[in-house]
C-alpha cells in the first residue's frame, strides 16, 4: 500500500513538473513578434526567411525574440546594439557593413508593413524609423544614424492586437541602402520588441 502511494506521489510530482516546464517553455516561445513584410534582418536569418542571412547566431531559431527596454530613442538599446535590442545573445545582428546583410528592394511612398505575433500583448504603439540620407553603412547603428521622428506611428493605447498587425506607411524619399527600425512598444511592461529591415531604395 505504501509502495503504491509512493508511486502515485512520484507520478503526480513528475506530471506537475512537466506542466510547469511546458508552461514556462510556452511563455518563452510565445511572447514575441517579428516583421515579415517586408522581411526583417532577423526573419531572413530564419528558415522561414530561407536563411538568406548567414552566420546570424541563435536568432535564426527565434526571430521573434528581440525584446529589450522600451523608450527608444531616449531609452532602449544602447548605440551599437540597436539591431539586437540590446541582447548579448543576439549580438551577431549588430554587425554592420555595406554587404553584410541581404537587402530587400523597396520604394519611397506608400508601403505595407506586417508584424506577425506569436503571442498578443497589451500594446502602447507601433513605430517606424529610417536612417538619414548619407548615413555611414559601415559602422554599427547609432541613434545619430536615424531620423528620430517616426515616419509612421500607430497608438493602440493598451489594446490587445490580433495575431498579425498590418500598417500602411508613407516612407520618405530615400535612395540606396537604408535601414528601417520597427518598434513594438508594450503597454504593461517596460519592454519593446525591435526589428531592423535592410532596404535598398531605387528611384
Amino acid at each position: 500500500m505504501k509502495k503504491n502511494k509512493l508511486m502515485l506521489f512520484t507520478a503526480t510530482l513528475l506530471l506537475s513538473s512537466a506542466g510547469i516546464i511546458s508552461t514556462a517553455s510556452a511563455e518563452v516561445t510565445l511572447k514575441h513578434g517579428y516583421i515579415d513584410i517586408p522581411p526583417s534582418r532577423a526573419f531572413l536569418c530564419s528558415s522561414e526567411g530561407e536563411n538568406l542571412n548567414k552566420n546570424c547566431g541563435p536568432i535564426q531559431y527565434e526571430p521573434q525574440s528581440i525584446e529589450g527596454d522600451k523608450g527608444f530613442p531616449k531609452g532602449g538599446p544602447a548605440d551599437g546594439e540597436i539591431a539586437s535590442g540590446g541582447k548579448a545573445t543576439f549580438s551577431a545582428l549588430n554587425a554592420q557593413s555595406a554587404d553584410r546583410w541581404h537587402k530587400v528592394a523597396m520604394k519611397s511612398g506608400e508601403n505595407t508593413f506586417k508584424w506577425t505575433l506569436t503571442a498578443k500583448h497589451s500594446t502602447e504603439s507601433w513605430r517606424f524609423f529610417i536612417t538619414k540620407p548619407g548615413w555611414d553603412v559601415n559602422k554599427p547603428l547609432t541613434r545619430a544614424d536615424f531620423d528620430l521622428t517616426p515616419f509612421c506611428q500607430r497608438n493602440d493605447n493598451g489594446k490587445i492586437p490580433t495575431e498579425t498587425v498590418t500598417l500602411n506607411c508613407n516612407i520618405p524619399e530615400r535612395s540606396g541602402y537604408q535601414i528601417i527600425l520597427g518598434v513594438w512598444d508594450i503597454a504593461d511592461t517596460g519592454n519593446a520588441f525591435y526589428q531592423v529591415i535592410d532596404a535598398e531604395f531605387k528611384k
